[in-house]
């Protein structure tokens, strides 16, 4: 505040209170594809592109490779925002798996699937929902796992190539991450430059239908049992009963596998990710755990390096309780709440500028498993005469 002499009136402005908390955006896609013959300049080697009407993009897209199928599965469902990254084919399955990868060049850019740690600050867009469809070997699969832990995003791996429900379960033995879906079979549709019938990248149909829920329903709701568009059948036979727990598809879910089903249109069936942790074993508690620490952690910016006064710790707490109470409101929590505890936050840490406020949560579950108690009784036919005489 300042004291040197005046005559006259001075205004300060004292901007405390607290701020409205604004949920991140969680429906972009962040896709790596192949199309060696696909437009370079709309679509350069090892460059994320952002694709605001991915279905206008359709057409630069190439006939061959990965990406006109992908950006067809994707608007099949939705039209999200994509970020995709084009990489070349390669000679064999160990180049296109290096390229897919990606790396640090010489220039200090980084390609394949990497350039997506780079979209926020290229593109002004962090990808929350990666895929690479129609690419996903057991090693491309670990690494978008691994880089969704970076980017705090999910993933869906399709198995393709496993021709077993066994082989499918083995395949998604590999992986112990929260952040990634194996998914098996694939489906059947439509290419949309050739327009023959055959496998379509499944992970496509799997990022685009949850860029679809994300802005229709929430991040609170799984991938399953919703219709999926764009599809014809499904590249296996899988043997699904609703009311049957011994069938190839309960064979699928209870070992953590997402199956295809058709009921009532085709549909994704399965809700549980490849998580170690029995905390987040529904793809809803990854997403849900996902938001809120981006959501709390990008909206307190604006607090740091401010004079920290118990009226900014009050501020911070009621920010968060606030947004708290707006999620519960809205369905995408059951619970949660923020605190100050004066134990963690001693004097020596407060004095080396440190704050820790707690808050906890408890996330929607999905009802995976519904039990219907049906029982025959002859105590209606007590009432038999009176209803024939009224």
């Amino acid at each position: 505040m300042a004291t040197d002499y005046h005559h006259g009136v001075r205004v300060i402005e004292l901007n405390e209170g607290t701020r409205a908390i604004r949920t991140i955006s969680t429906a972009v896609i962040g896709m790596v594809c192949i199309a060696d013959d696909a437009d370079p300049k709309v679509f350069p080697l090892d460059t994320p592109v952002l694709l605001a009407n991915p279905q206008a993009s359709i057409g630069k897209a190439g006939d061959k490779g990965t990406l006109a199928p992908s950006l067809q599965g994707i608007c099949d469902q939705a039209n999200p925002l994509t970020v995709v990254t084009r990489v070349a084919s390669g000679k064999n399955e160990n180049e296109m798996h290096a390229n897919v990868a990606g790396s640090v060049n010489k220039d200090g850019r980084y390609t394949g699937m990497k350039s997506f740690l780079t979209a926020k600050a290229r593109l002004g867009v962090a990808p929350r929902i990666l895929v690479a469809p129609g690419l996903e070997t057991m090693g491309i699969g670990l690494e978008l796992a691994a880089l969704c832990q970076k980017l705090r995003g999910f993933t869906y791996i399709a198995a393709s190539d496993r021709k077993t429900k066994e082989d499918a379960t083995a395949f998604r033995q590999m992986f112990g991450q929260r952040e990634a879906m194996v998914l098996w079979p694939d489906f059947i549709g439509r290419h949309p430059k050739s327009g023959t019938n055959g496998i379509v990248p499944t992970a496509a149909q799997a990022a685009g239908l949850r860029a679809k829920l994300d802005e229709t329903i929430g991040w609170h709701k799984t991938l399953s049992n919703v219709p999926v568009n764009g599809v014809s059948g499904i590249s296996k036979d899988v043997y699904w009963d609703l009311q049957d727990p011994a069938t190839d598809a309960g064979y699928l879910n209870s070992n953590e596998v997402t199956t295809l089903v058709n009921f009532q249109g085709f549909r994704f069936w399965g809700s549980r990710t490849c998580s170690a942790d029995p905390l987040f074993a529904f793809e809803n508690y990854t997403r849900t755990a996902q938001v809120l620490a981006d959501t709390m952690a990008e909206a307190h910016a604006w607090a740091m390096d401010l004079p920290m006064t118990p009226s900014l710790v009050r501020d911070l707490l009621e920010g968060i309780n606030a947004k708290m109470r707006s999620l519960i409101r809205q369905g995408y929590l059951l619970g949660g709440a923020a605190w100050f505890d004066p134990e963690v936050n001693a004097k020596e840490t407060l004095k080396d500028g440190g704050l820790m406020l707690d808050y906890d949560y408890t996330p929607v579950p999905p009802l995976e498993n519904l039990t219907l108690r049906q029982r025959i009784t002859d105590r209606y036919l007590m009432q038999f005469a009176e209803a024939v005489q009224a």
